[in-house]
């Protein structure tokens, strides 16, 4: 159904991973199906069956009531997230695609979520800034460009809430982040990135190897 973007599992042992968690439903499994459809290989950028379980799962059980995304591509994640909100609960998404974001809308309104989510097609640091300062977030996802990972931690931080958390996907990066023969920008980036939240005595951090590496930061 998708491809495997777990570090070090065969696709034997990743589908029985898969298949002893919550599986994807049928709107899920149609989002995943459309979107490799429609954007091929770009297809990778969206989150592993697992990983959105899991997202599911951890939005219920930090309680989460107002949550943000930057990043939401074809739209799998955010309804995930909203899927774990309570019917009054809202999601803001920041992206800057409306061609990649429509094709996740109609999944949204399959699923019953869409009036959870406020998609904000705009620089996701404007949408950041612009949020009420008095508003504080339960949870949030950086899934976006790597170069300005460091910028949108910094943009949330100060918005959540104590016990809040964020998660950060990709922080393993296929492995790269400990090749040292790699030195692309994005590479650079998330290494940096992921010195920089260890090193945060503001925070608890613990890097989960879900799907392509997943940081999960708790505010105190």
């Amino acid at each position: 159904m998708s491809d495997i973007k777990s570090l070090g599992l065969s696709p034997e042992l990743h589908e029985y991973l898969v298949a002893h968690g919550t599986p994807p439903d049928a709107i899920l499994g149609e989002l995943i199906d459309v979107t490799r459809e429609k954007v091929g290989g770009m297809a990778l950028m969206q989150i592993a069956p697992e990983q959105g379980a899991f997202m599911t799962l951890f939005t219920r059980l930090v309680g989460a009531r107002f949550a943000v995304e930057v990043g939401t591509f074809t739209g799998y994640s955010a309804l995930c997230i909203a899927r774990g909100l309570p019917e009054d609960g809202k999601l803001v998404c920041c992206d800057v695609s409306e061609e990649w974001t429509s094709i996740g809308r109609p999944y949204w309104e399959k699923a019953g979520v869409a009036h959870k989510i406020d998609l904000r097609i705009a620089p996701a640091l404007e949408t950041l800034h612009g949020l009420p300062e008095d508003q504080a977030i339960d949870l949030a996802f950086i899934d976006a460009d790597k170069p300005n990972y460091g910028a949108y931690y910094e943009a949330l931080l100060p918005r959540m809430r104590a016990g809040g958390a964020i998660l950060v996907d990709n922080v393993l990066w296929g492995g790269s982040v400990i090749d040292a023969s790699r030195d692309d920008d994005s590479t650079v980036a998330i290494r940096a990135f992921n010195d920089r939240v260890a090193a945060d005595d503001r925070v608890e951090v613990v890097m989960l190897p879900i799907s392509d590496g997943l940081t999960l930061i708790r505010v105190p």
